[in-house]
């Protein structure tokens, strides 16, 4: 399975941006799918996560300003992100489990990892 990753870039504080993330390979869409991000000197952390029926969970700091979705048919996730601010800054990471159906949090219950794409927003 390899996840690919697109759409990165440098905004401003305020500005919208939207990430997405290809899946190819033997994916199974049954599972979950999510966005972590790591910024310089932090561990990785959750952003966002989706089953394959839509239900998703957000860390308490993008809530009401990214929005996950999924295609299952074209093996695509993406994220939304409005209203970004400085702190936002990171590289993000597209994720997917082979194993959970659930919107983990958990890092460990993923087992593929795209590349990577770095997001800097600017005060």
């Amino acid at each position: 399975v390899q996840l690919q990753a697109s759409g990165g870039g440098l905004v401003r504080a305020g500005d919208s941006l939207r990430i997405s993330c290809a899946a190819s390979g033997r994916t199974d869409s049954i599972y979950g799918i999510g966005w972590f991000r790591q910024a310089p000197g932090k561990e990785r952390e959750l952003v966002a996560a989706i089953t394959s029926g839509g239900s998703a969970n957000y860390a308490d700091s993008v809530m009401g300003r990214f929005t996950i979705s999924r295609d299952n048919a074209k093996n695509t996730v993406s994220l939304q992100m409005n209203s970004l601010k400085p702190e936002d800054t990171a590289v993000y990471y597209c994720a997917l489990s082979g194993r959970y159906y659930r919107a983990s949090h958990y890092s460990d219950d993923y087992d593929y990892w795209g590349q990577g794409t770095l997001v800097t927003v600017s005060s």
